[in-house]
């Protein structure tokens, strides 16, 4: 096969799969929580001609300064979720937590697996008990009771709650954070949820505003940190490249053309 088409048949993969990642970044640009994926690429192996550092002809005293070698393409080898922190959107709704920090909330699915999650859109289920919009339980579990009028979390997570008839308020739980030495190891299963893998490394399960946690606002949720701006120039930046490799390519087969009819 002619080098330059293989090299420009890969360039051209590789912008395909930049631009499916940044059309995902743009369709979760409302999504709660969500964290910008960056497509990563490698350049592929090389072709040694020349060494180097190699002898340079007959005189051993003289080596290459640069040698002779070819490329082969590039390949993508990943999508990074870069976890930086999103616009805080206040809501006042009770259960609406934000988490100003590195913290995951933690949740159970319904196979009783942990998954973690900053979308912090939680709601009672027909028991009382704080699930997502998906229906997941925060774990630990908290139960809400039904006569309550009133629901406060404060920074450091506890969950109280105002019942009529007392005057004090009366704490129904306390909310945990897990945190990871490597957020963007952790492994994306929709809906909002991440489960660990072993590049995050083990969850150190903490109170908010303990160690890198950070802590709760009530009210209020994050925001994806979607930058829409950046991923449109990412977009056109995707869409030229792509162009010049597919004219590397019309320019590599007319190079063959010339040479089938000159020959």
């Amino acid at each position: 096969m002619n080098r330059a088409l293989y090299v420009a048949k890969t360039g051209l993969e590789a912008q395909q799969f930049r631009l499916a990642a940044i059309s995902n970044n743009l369709a979760n640009a409302n999504t709660y929580a969500y964290k910008t994926g960056r497509a990563e690429f490698d350049d592929l192996l090389y072709q040694n001609v020349r060494q180097p550092g190699a002898q340079a002809g007959q005189d051993e005293a003289n080596t290459l300064p640069s040698g002779l070698q070819l490329g082969t393409g590039v390949k993508a080898i990943g999508v990074q979720k870069i976890h930086t922190q999103g616009n805080l959107m206040v809501t006042d709704n009770q259960l609406d937590i934000a988490i100003e920090g590195k913290g995951f909330f933690q949740v159970l699915d319904q196979e009783g697996n942990l998954t973690y999650t900053r979308d912090g859109s939680f709601q009672v289920n027909q028991n009382g008990d704080v699930v997502t919009s998906s229906g997941y339980l925060l774990e630990p579990n908290i139960n809400i009771p039904q006569d309550v009028t009133e629901i406060s979390i404060t920074r450091d997570g506890a969950v109280f709650v105002q019942q009529p008839g007392n005057v004090a308020q009366n704490q129904v739980g306390q909310i945990e954070l897990s945190t990871f030495i490597n957020p963007a190891g952790l492994e994306s299963i929709g809906h909002n949820f991440y489960v660990e893998t072993t590049a995050s490394g083990v969850p150190n399960v903490n109170n908010p505003q303990t160690a890198e946690a950070g802590g709760l606002t009530q009210g209020a949720l994050e925001a994806s940190n979607v930058n829409t701006v950046e991923e449109l120039i990412g977009m056109i930046e995707a869409q030229r490249t792509y162009e010049m490799n597919s004219k590397a390519i019309s320019a590599a087969d007319g190079m063959m053309q010339y040479l089938n009819n000159n020959t």
